[in-house]
């Protein structure tokens, strides 16, 4: 049964004190007949990852543990840097990888994005890769062309095993956000099918219907449901209406009642 990953990454947010709040939250309120298929994830920022990864495995609770970068290279004179081996070593098992803010504020490029794909494969672990269009591009009609070069560079080189262990995550930078505007659900599987298309191309349509599409920007209790019912969004990646456990959990029954 193909997954249905529904998560969040906190970003530059939440103490230690506050990320175990929410996890403790997070198992009184996550819904106890969730089906199977729903996989929820939760990216917290590097100094909370062991905790919560520890946090929600002793209490058995569903629910994926990733970060939100990592360097390409195993060791070396990066300062600053968080190796593959030291994500496994914190428990992780997503990587996030390439988010418009790391490529805007950080000087992620499609090679680095590349690089750290590869990485994290090497290493056992699964990247979740974030592709992006501007609203200008979005403007000159070539938010497809956009994204589909991003996953295109992300994926380069890729075996048929491979392929199927990365997650593509589409965050449309206009839609994410304080001030984001929410694509429609048209907008958003006309993109995914988009993706989807390239994809078969690529390795063949059993393949590529196997791949996780996931959609992220300005997804909400009252959009969530629409956006998972579209044929090529196989997930959603949650910006701050994740953030309290609560709301989470809230999202996640909803989509648990609507798919």
């Amino acid at each position: 049964m193909k997954k249905t990953y529904i998560g969040t990454s906190w970003k530059m947010n939440k103490t230690l004190d506050q990320s175990l709040l929410f996890c403790e939250q997070f198992k009184k309120h996550l819904i106890t007949d969730l089906q199977q298929q729903i996989q929820p994830f939760i990216i917290p920022p590097f100094t909370t990852v062991r905790e919560v990864t520890n946090t929600i495995k002793n209490n058995q609770i569903n629910c994926l543990i990733g970060v939100q970068n990592m360097h390409f290279e195993d060791t070396g004179a990066f300062t600053g840097e968080i190796s593959p081996i030291m994500v496994k070593d914190t428990g992780a098992y997503l990587v996030e990888i390439g988010h418009s803010e790391r490529r805007e504020f950080f000087g992620e490029t499609d090679l680095t994005v590349h690089k750290k794909v590869r990485a994290a494969l090497k290493h056992g672990l699964k990247p979740l890769v974030c592709i992006g269009d501007s609203a200008q591009e979005k403007a000159w009609n070539i938010s497809a062309e956009t994204v589909i070069k991003q996953m295109k560079a992300a994926i380069f080189g890729l075996h048929q095993e491979q392929i199927q262990q990365v997650i593509i995550a589409y965050e449309p930078i206009w839609a994410i956000g304080e001030n984001g505007i929410p694509a429609t659900a048209e907008e958003a599987e006309t993109i995914h099918k988009k993706l989807r298309e390239a994809l078969t191309d690529l390795y063949g349509k059993e393949i590529a219907d196997n791949i996780h599409l996931l959609y992220g920007g300005s997804v909400n209790s009252s959009n969530c449901a629409e956006l998972i019912n579209q044929p090529n969004i196989d997930g959603l990646f949650i910006g701050r209406s994740a953030w309290q456990a609560d709301s989470f959990c809230n999202i996640l029954s909803i989509i648990n009642r609507s798919i």
